[in-house]
């Protein structure tokens, strides 16, 4: 166990702090960790025999970082302090806990987020209360969270960075809850009492230390989501993944968001979530010509013009790109040679059980009901015995379950980043729908109508 600061002065006098990230993982899904700050990776650390790993570094400046073990976590560290942290896969979130010098600040932090994520599972209880109503309950909610802040600075000594990070936690965290509130009743606008969104007087768009902060970021991309809405006099039928609503949001986040690195952050998102779903390429191609005129993060640009062309290929009419498979005889296959019926392709991880489950469930209800098609399962990871061994142990039909051979071409040429994303062939490998969801309300609809054609 690490309990020791190291410090030393230079010849000059200054004083030079190591800071110390150490802990163990239990049921790893890999053999090593990713610390990050931001979109930029401070390191990878491989984990030891026994699932320990110990990372020290100079290079700390006091704020948030991510850790990533497949699923990620945000923490908090300054310079000289000597973290310590346990989790389980099992149980991500839950199980995550700190000691050592710097331990205590990430606890608060990890209740806050626990607490936060449970009571937004349930706010939809509540969206049919009156705006007063809705307001009394989550003012409520947000006083215990400054009560427990304000016992947590009574016993600690903590910077002045730490706190302010702590109560943006609370005070965004807060924010969104109304903004979840406004889009659930954007149709009854008579409901909102007249000061219901004063909060919104009180938003602060040029926080740099909190660009990626989960309270700050989700409440930054919902409240943006109700202003597009709040610009339409009937919110009917409006599709907000269209172009003109997705153009009108990234025009709202540049013009109004001040942090270049929260700006370029949301720009990104919504541009990868447009084309995502885009079916024109024409549109397509404008929106990321928009997109390139605002954002300044030479990555993000690359990162989007990859997903228009990905997204392009993938549009209703063309034949789905050729990539290379591997059967579980781990003999290597095409996929246009292994398409004989109408198909539904699907892709999945054996680093995520909970989904590979659910979408390998929901593929097989769908088998069930449209014997028609085909439904491909397409694994994503590098490691073929395991990836048998999954198939093998779920009891999943070997002859519908396949291996991506090269990730690093299909990853060109299909969307296999999305977990959820589904592509819709007929007999001949020619795409009905590349741009789906096996688990969207309207997916029955659509097999069901490219049968009646």
């Amino acid at each position: 166990m690490l309990t020791i600061v190291l410090s030393c002065k230079d010849k000059e006098g200054a004083l030079q702090t190591t800071t110390w990230i150490g802990g163990q993982i239990i049921n790893p899904t890999m053999d090593y960790i990713i610390f990050s700050r931001g979109n930029e990776i401070l390191d990878t650390v491989k984990l030891d025999s026994k699932n320990f790993f110990l990372y020290k570094t100079d290079k700390i400046k006091a704020g948030l970082y991510n850790l990533k073990h497949n699923e990620s976590q945000v923490f908090y560290i300054e310079p000289g302090d000597s973290l310590l942290l346990h989790l389980n896969t099992m149980d991500f979130d839950e199980s995550l806990a700190y000691s050592g010098k710097g331990g205590e600040k990430n606890n608060l932090m990890m209740d806050l987020y626990l607490t936060n994520e449970k009571e937004n599972q349930n706010l939809s209880n509540w969206y049919r209360l009156s705006s007063e109503e809705f307001t009394h309950k989550i003012d409520s909610l947000k006083q215990l969270k400054f009560q427990e802040y304000e016992d947590f600075i009574s016993k600690n000594e903590v910077s002045e960075g730490f706190k302010k990070i702590a109560l943006a936690n609370i005070k965004y965290d807060y924010f969104r809850k109304k903004e979840i509130y406004a889009a659930a009743n954007r149709n009854n606008r008579e409901k909102f009492s007249d000061d219901f969104f004063a909060y919104r007087d009180d938003i602060d768009f040029k926080r740099e230390d909190l660009a990626f902060y989960y309270p700050y970021y989700r409440f930054m991309n919902q409240y943006f989501e109700n202003l597009v809405f709040s610009e339409y006099k009937n919110n009917v039928g409006i599709d907000r993944n269209s172009y003109d609503f997705k153009y009108r949001k990234i025009v709202l986040i540049d013009s109004m968001v001040t942090s270049d690195t929260l700006k370029n952050s949301l720009l990104r998102q919504n541009a990868l979530w447009y084309l995502l779903y885009a079916n024109n390429a024409e549109e397509g191609q404008r929106f990321f010509d928009q997109f390139s005129k605002m954002n300044t993060d030479k990555k993000h640009l690359a990162e989007v013009a990859e997903m228009l062309e990905t997204t392009m290929q993938l549009t209703p009419g063309k034949t789905v790109p050729n990539v290379a498979l591997v059967n579980a005889d781990n003999v290597v296959e095409d996929l246009h040679s292994v398409i004989k019926t109408p198909t539904v392709i699907y892709f999945w991880s054996g680093q995520s059980p909970s989904h590979y489950k659910n979408i390998h469930s929901r593929a097989a209800e769908l088998k069930s009901k449209y014997p028609e098609y085909a439904f491909l399962g397409i694994n994503t990871d590098t490691h073929f015995k395991k990836w048998r061994q999954t198939i093998a142990k779920s009891g999943y039909n070997p002859m519908q379950e396949f291996q991506i051979e090269n990730l690093s071409d299909a990853e060109k040429k299909l969307l296999v980043k999305y977990k959820n994303s589904a592509i819709v062939l007929d007999k001949n490998g020619v795409i009905l729908e590349g741009k789906t969801n096996l688990f969207n309300t309207n997916f029955e609809e659509l097999l069901l109508g490219f049968l009646n054609r």
